[in-house]
This record gives C-alpha cells, sequence and structure tokens, in this order.
C-alpha cells in the first residue's frame, strides 16, 4: 500500500498533490496580469504618444520587445519551474510586473519607458501562461486538460474585463495615472494569491516515459522536437499577423470600423468556444494528427478570408471558425510537450518550445503591416499567411517522437 500511495504522489495524481487553491487563484491571477501587463497598453497607446510626443512605432516596438524578452526569459524560467515549483517564480514575476508598470507610467524619456518595458518581459515569462500551464500540468497530471482548459478560458476574459476597466480609468485619469491604479490592482490581486496559493509542495517529477532515453538535453536535440518547434513558430506568425491585420483587410473591402471590430470580437468568442472543445478533440485523435489538422484548419480559413470578401454574415461566420481553430491551438501547445515526451521537463522543454513561436508572435504585427504593400493589399497578405500555415501543417507530420521497437 505505501509503494501505491509513493506512485500516486509521484505522478500527481493524488488528492493532496492538487491543492485546492491552485485552479481558482491561478484563474484570477491570470485574468488580472493580461489584462493588466498586455492589454491595458492598446487601450493606452493613443493616450501615450498624444501626452509625450513619441511616435506610436516606438512605444509599439518598446512593448513588442517586452514580448521578445519574455519568450527568452521563459527558457530560464521553464527550468527554474522544473525543480522548484511556480510560487517564487510567479510572485516573483508579480512583483516585477508592479515595479515594470511604475517605472513605464514614471518614465520621463523613451528610454526609461523602453526599459521598463523589457522588464515587464521578464515579468510576463513568470506570471502569463507558461507557468500556470506548468503548475497544472504537475499537480493534475494526467488530467491536466480540464484544469488547462479552465485556466485559458478565465485568461480569455482579460481583455472582456481590463479593456473597458482600462478605458474608464483613462477618461478620469492621465495615462500615467491609469497604469500607476492598474499597477495597484495587479499588486492587490497576484502578490498575495501566488505567494499563499502556491505554496503546497511540489510534486517530484515523475519518471520519463519508456521511449524518452535521455534528458531534456537530448529531446531538444531530436527530430521531433526541432519539427515542432518549427510548426508552432510558423503557426504563430500566420495567426497572430491574421487577427492583426483583420480589420484592415475589411476596411479595405469597404466594411466600417464598427462591423471590423465586431467581426474581430466574434473571433474572440470563437476562441473561447474552441478551449470548451479540446478536451474531446484529444480523446478521440492522435497528437500528431491532431496537431496537423489543427495547424491546416487554422491555414483553411485564412485562406477563406482571403478569398472571399463577403457577405457580411459569412465574413463574421468565417471569423468565429478562426477564432475557434486558435482557441484550440492555445491548448494544443500547452499539451504538446506532456503528450510526446511526458511531464519530467516540462518547464524546460515548453520554455524552449515556446520561444520562437512568441517571438514570432511579436513580431508577426510589423512584418503583417510592412508586407501588405509590396503584396497590393491585405487579400493578397492573407493568402501568403494561409500558405505558411500550409507549410506548418506539413512540418507538423514530423513531430511524432520515435519509440522504440517493441
Amino acid at each position: 500500500m505505501p509503494n501505491i500511495q509513493a506512485s500516486v504522489a509521484a505522478t500527481g495524481t493524488g488528492a493532496r498533490s492538487r491543492p485546492r487553491a491552485v485552479l481558482p487563484a491561478l484563474c484570477v491571477t491570470q485574468v488580472t496580469s493580461w489584462g493588466v501587463v498586455y492589454y491595458a497598453f492598446p487601450v493606452l497607446n493613443p493616450a501615450i504618444t498624444a501626452g509625450t510626443g513619441w511616435s506610436t512605432g516606438a512605444t509599439t516596438a518598446a512593448f513588442s520587445a517586452a514580448l521578445i524578452v519574455s519568450a527568452v526569459a521563459g527558457i530560464y524560467v521553464g527550468r527554474i519551474l522544473d525543480h522548484r515549483g511556480p510560487r517564487t517564480v510567479m510572485t516573483a514575476g508579480s512583483t516585477l510586473g508592479v515595479l515594470a508598470l511604475l517605472i513605464i507610467a514614471a518614465a520621463p524619456n523613451l528610454a526609461v519607458f523602453l526599459a521598463g518595458w523589457l522588464l515587464a518581459g521578464v515579468a510576463m515569462a513568470a506570471t502569463f501562461y507558461q507557468p500556470a500551464f506548468a503548475a497544472l500540468t504537475r499537480w493534475w497530471a494526467p488530467d491536466h486538460v480540464r484544469a488547462l482548459t479552465i485556466v485559458t478560458l478565465a485568461g480569455g476574459l482579460a481583455s472582456t474585463v481590463f479593456a473597458p476597466l482600462t478605458a474608464a480609468l483613462a477618461d478620469h485619469l492621465s495615462w500615467r495615472g491609469t497604469y500607476a491604479v492598474l499597477a495597484g490592482v495587479l499588486a492587490v490581486l497576484t502578490i498575495p494569491t501566488h505567494a499563499l496559493a502556491l505554496k503546497a509542495p511540489w510534486p517530484p517529477a515523475p519518471a520519463s516515459p519508456s521511449h524518452v532515453t535521455g534528458g531534456s538535453d537530448e529531446v531538444v536535440r531530436t527530430r521531433a522536437f526541432r519539427m515542432l518547434a518549427l510548426t508552432f513558430t510558423l503557426s504563430a506568425f500566420a495567426m497572430y499577423a491574421v487577427v492583426i491585420a483583420l480589420v484592415p483587410l475589411l476596411l479595405e473591402r469597404g466594411y466600417t470600423t464598427t462591423q471590423a471590430a465586431w467581426a474581430l470580437g466574434l473571433g474572440g468568442a470563437g476562441q473561447t468556444l474552441g478551449r470548451t472543445l479540446y478536451a474531446a478533440l484529444a480523446r478521440h485523435t492522435s497528437v500528431t494528427a491532431r496537431t496537423t489538422t489543427l495547424v491546416g484548419l487554422g491555414g483553411l480559413t485564412t485562406a477563406a478570408l482571403a478569398l472571399l470578401p463577403g457577405p457580411y454574415a459569412l465574413v463574421a461566420v468565417l471569423s468565429v471558425l478562426a477564432g475557434t481553430v486558435r482557441g484550440n491551438l492555445t491548448l494544443l501547445q500547452a499539451t504538446a510537450v506532456t503528450d510526446r515526451w511526458g511531464t519530467t521537463h516540462y518547464g524546460r522543454l515548453s520554455g524552449i518550445l515556446a520561444a520562437p513561436a512568441h517571438a514570432a508572435a511579436a513580431l508577426a504585427p510589423f512584418a503583417g503591416a510592412a508586407l501588405a504593400a509590396p503584396l497590393d493589399g491585405y487579400p493578397a497578405l492573407f493568402a501568403l499567411l494561409a500558405a505558411l500555415s500550409a507549410t506548418a501543417a506539413a512540418t507538423a507530420l514530423g513531430t511524432r517522437p520515435p519509440r522504440p521497437p517493441t
């Protein structure tokens, strides 16, 4: 009997290894962290440029630099998560996030503004989905898909909650005052929550699956891992470029700003729907087929938006379908390491896997806008992005790690 209990604890399936406060706490902190550190910026950026005289390109570049820093820092954060768990990482990340926002709010010049965002990038790596996914994967495995779905559904509400809240604050305060208030909200809701709710013992890492014969370094060198990183990088670039370019595409086709905004918003609703469907999809498909299918469907919805200019109802449906695919892709990436190589080195492997994809996502808005002009418009850009997704779907066929003969 003691051996059975030890085995249960080691695999993360025992009741004691699933502290009840973790899941609701991470739901709250993901909504708050994403809402304050990420989604407040596009709302406040017009006021920032108007109040400081800094160019939109410069302020947006500072924000994108934060995303790239987050991608790189995530590799090191993942290593710490594997060995020490999420409490110290996420509590420190929340504290850094508060400090970064206060530096941004007080920035007297563009250099300090950039420095604040670079620090915010480190905070993103330590507080956004990656550490939350690592925590839930270790504590909840092998039933982690349900927990991951719940926390991503909560995270999807970040823009719904904090974009209007940020706008309301900006109606009464300067952008600096708004960021100061949001920093206070971040401090109150995330620092003590991470410190108190994540203090349960970190379960020991389970043994690697039988087909994983080496450590994390050997996994990184495999063809399957490299192909998976390439798949997610190409897919992320295409997906984020589509999201940012959807409104310009519809405006170019004669739709109103309101119609374009509604189409974009419906895509967000589809994203939430997609996340609720992932668990059923995972039960009925193999990991390679699931990866290839979802990435390929992303390309199909992008191609449809490129080829079909209307009517508006059809465009809205396509936006919902594209969002549904994006919602599934979030959970596909969250479970990609576990489905192939187990949970032993989840933090480090997921950090390395996500780094190029996050960098591609950060660069996609600029690259998409830059490509639209030489391609003679956004329909051609969407066609190019669809081809990029098709390439990613092809590389996904090589993401299954070889198994030893039986």
